[in-house]
């Protein structure tokens, strides 16, 4: 008697998990990927074979020489705060993630779906503010006689962000509202 009790109160505190959850655990992980692929992507501005901008250096080739000169772009305010908003929303969509995995593996899913989605939201709000920093303050601080270019480094990033914020929403879906058409 007690053991169907105890499934009985076990269902109510686990929802079933909808193919929804599902697709939003696979946002969150391609969001995951994503984000580590743009911070350490060496290629976020480029211009011309003469010079490349990253997250943690800037490289050029003056004139006709073979040998790039690199310097860390950590002693600017601006590059050290896109790096920090970056890597504390990839932080915050790491942890996501991890919670979105053990709610999957341990069935109790329902009360983490809103910790999940605020996690996910609090990176986007951060990454979005990184990502429409970096080209302002890049346009305005470095005068570039060449044709340049925002490469696959700064996309990667936005991919993340477009990812995090598609997984943040099917969290904040109500399954009870869905569940019927499963």
């Amino acid at each position: 008697m007690s053991s169907a009790v105890t499934e009985t109160e076990e269902s109510a505190h686990s929802s079933p998990l909808t193919p929804l959850k599902l697709v939003g655990l696979v946002c969150v992980f391609l969001a995951l990927c994503l984000d580590v692929g743009a911070v350490m992507s060496p290629a976020w501005v480029t211009a011309d074979d003469q010079y490349y901008l990253s997250l943690w250096e800037s490289c050029w080739k003056p004139g006709s020489y073979e040998k790039w000169q690199c310097n860390s772009t950590l002693d600017k305010d601006w590059q050290v705060a896109t790096l920090a908003m970056l890597l504390v929303g990839g932080a915050l969509v790491l942890m996501s993630f991890l919670v979105a995995l053990v709610a999957v593996c341990i069935g109790t899913r329902r009360r983490f779906y809103a910790p999940v989605a605020v996690m996910l939201f609090a990176a986007v709000v951060l990454q979005v503010c990184s990502l429409v920093l970096f080209p302002i303050k890049f346009i305005e601080s470095i005068s570039l006689r060449i044709y340049h270019e925002f490469n696959w480094g700064y996309g990667l990033a936005w991919g993340g962000t477009i990812f995090s914020f598609g997984g943040g929403i099917l969290y904040c879906l109500n399954p009870k509202s869905y569940e019927n058409y499963y």
